[in-house]
């Protein structure tokens, strides 16, 4: 059966799931994120690359990057991860230039620790202050085994580009009006940022509205207004497309979170 659970505290937010048949559609966070997986085979596509992360694997996500996720095997599989806002990770390791996970799947028992300690006190709603001090640990295990400042920077109209998406999330996508922007044809921008992205401008555009939605749930626990702000045309509407990305629907995320 699958199942998802969501906390949020110190400004992380952390998801215990147990996957069988669920599929993560493709999709990125603006979040950084490090998880576990606890039992089974986690199997994703990251970047071009299929990606299999056996038990104890901790699986380490950048910004923007594109993934899909599923079990590898009818056995199911349980993993926990943690979603950190990329401000915050940049004052806790005190660092003003984006930093980058440089491999996606490590086996490190010290890291696996830090992670499952952080998570589990943030599931069991403990206080925000021991959160912020495990987090600090954290980071430290991070930066000594896989951050890394040196990655390919966004391509400028690519960036350019996120930006005008992100300040339409109330209305439709209007590919036009970012191509004659960017000066380039609808076809050479869909080409274009689905290279640096991994993912068509629509499906990231799509996915900036649910991660909206979900940031004004967590904020004032209203769905309707969500709805609304976001451009969905109903609550079933937005309540399937938040699925496909967090494995539970808006409504259920809300009664998680607030």
């Amino acid at each position: 059966m699958d199942k998802f659970i969501y906390k949020k505290s110190a400004g992380i937010t952390a998801l215990s799931a147990s996957l069988t048949d669920f599929t993560y559609k493709k999709h990125s966070h603006k979040e950084y994120a490090a998880g576990v997986t606890l039992r089974g085979i986690q199997e994703y596509n990251l970047d071009g690359n299929l990606q299999l992360s056996y038990q104890n694997g901790v699986m380490l996500f950048n910004p923007e990057q594109a993934h899909d996720g599923m079990a590898h095997d009818e056995a199911g599989l349980d993993y926990v991860m943690l979603y950190i806002e990329p401000q915050l990770l940049l004052e806790v390791i005190e660092k003003k230039e984006i930093v980058r996970f440089s491999t996606p799947i490590v086996y490190d028992y010290g890291l696996e620790q830090k992670i499952l300690s952080l998570s589990n006190a943030i599931l069991s709603e403990k206080d925000e202050a021991l959160c912020s001090e495990l987090l600090l640990s954290l980071t430290d295990s991070l930066i000594q085994t896989n951050l890394s400042t040196e990655y390919k920077k966004d391509n400028a109209l690519i960036r350019k580009a996120m930006d005008m998406l992100h300040s339409n999330l109330e209305t439709v996508l209007k590919l036009d009006e970012i191509c004659k922007e960017l000066n380039l044809s609808k076809f050479q921008f869909i080409r274009l940022f689905k290279a640096h992205t991994g993912i068509s401008p629509y499906q990231y555009f799509l996915n900036c509205k649910i991660e909206r939605a979900k940031q004004l749930i967590e904020k004032n626990g209203d769905i309707y207004s969500a709805v609304a702000e976001c451009g969905f045309v109903d609550l079933t509407h937005l309540n399937k497309h938040f699925k496909s990305v967090y494995g539970t629907t808006a409504f259920e995320y809300r009664s998680h979170i607030n």
